[in-house]
Parts: structure tokens; sequence; C-alpha cells
């Protein structure tokens, strides 16, 4: 599942109206609704406020609104964007100024997916991936190194607490539990265990892979 990196606004000026986008992430159908609403509030002097948001993680809810631009020209081509880049639990809100100049159905198209676009590139997207949270215990003479090794290994480091022991809790892909036990014996010398604690994600930063 895809969604955006961090929430964020974007200005695009074309032919003098000021095309203002604005992007969240949200969980359900009325945090993307008052996010509308609250564009609305902030800039009450716009001609337009067009909208568009994608919920669920098959992307099952999926609307949009050209409020009061010419049918199909701003919040299809925007959803279109969202849908493209397979993008869920988001908003996209684009406040537009009238700048003067009349645009026509396909420069409104362009100006208003082009709008969510850009936004889209400069605020980057993540792609949420199901894990295993798995712990492990070792003693202090082991534990330098395996800290220093989990940070340089495929599998993820949440937590490293220290007392009597020191505890590992790590985020392991689904269906490399296995190859994470075997990396664990090797490592230490059969002499560490690992439990699995439950089931998360992990948001990977797709412009770093």
């Amino acid at each position: 599942m895809r969604t955006l990196k961090e929430s964020g606004e974007h200005e695009l000026e074309i032919r003098k109206s000021r095309f203002l986008c604005a992007l969240a992430r949200v969980e359900h159908e009325e945090q993307a609704r008052e996010f509308i609403r609250s564009r609305r509030r902030l800039h009450p002097d716009a001609g337009h406020h067009c909208s568009a948001y994608v919920l669920g993680d098959r992307s099952d809810v999926q609307k949009s609104s050209d409020d009061g631009e010419p049918a199909g020209t701003a919040g299809a081509p925007m959803l279109e964007v969202l849908r493209r880049r397979e993008l869920t639990n988001v908003v996209a809100v684009v406040s537009r100024y009238y700048g003067g100049v009349k645009l026509g159905a396909g420069g409104l198209i362009r100006a208003y997916g082009g709008a969510v676009a850009e936004a889209v590139d400069l605020l980057g997207v993540v792609e949420r991936r199901p894990v295993a949270l798995v712990s492990t215990v070792v003693d202090y003479l082991r534990a330098g190194k395996l800290e220093n090794e989990l940070r340089n290994s495929r599998f993820r480091l949440d937590e490293a607490l220290y007392g009597t022991d020191v505890r590992f809790r790590i985020s392991v892909e689904e269906g490399a539990v296995a190859e994470f036990g075997a990396w664990l014996a090797e490592l230490t010398a059969g002499q560490a265990e690992y439990t699995v604690d439950g089931s998360g994600h992990v948001e990977v930063d797709l412009a770093n892979g």
C-alpha cells in the first residue's frame, strides 16, 4: 500500500491563476471531508476548492469534486493522479485564485492534474509493508556487535533496551522470519533465540529504495 510520505502544500501559477494544492494523509472519510472544509476556511477568497481522495487498503473509496469548475476538468484529473501513483489514504485539495485569463477545458485539466502531480513529487511517497515484530535478548558482550550488524542488515532495528541484559526489537519482512532466525543463529553461534511478538507495518521511502 502506497501513501504520502508527509502532508504539505505546493503552489502553481498558470496564466495569472494561482493553484494551491494541499495534500494530507487521512485514515477515514470524515478526516478527508474535514480537511477539505479546513482549506475552504483557510482560503475563503479562492473561487474554487476542488478535491479528490482515495481511502482504504484496497483503495475502495474514491471521490472527487469539481466545485463549480466545468464538469470533469478538476476533480477527475486530480483523482486520476492519485490513482496512477497508486496512492491511498490521501486527500488532495486545489484552491484556485482566478487570474482573469480563461484556460479552457484542456488547460484546466492540465493545471489541476499538474498541481497534484507536482505536490506528490515534492512531498514523496512511501510504501507500507507488512512485517513480523520479533525480539531477541543477548548479554552485553554480544550486544554491541549484534546492534551494529542489525543496523547494517536488511532487518530493521526498532529499539534497543539496555537493562540487566539487552533486548532488541526488530521488524522483519513477512516471509523472512526463518531467514532472520538463521542469520541470528550464525551471528551469535546459536546463543541467541528470538520470539515473534506480533505483526505490523513499516514505511519504506520509495525514493530511497
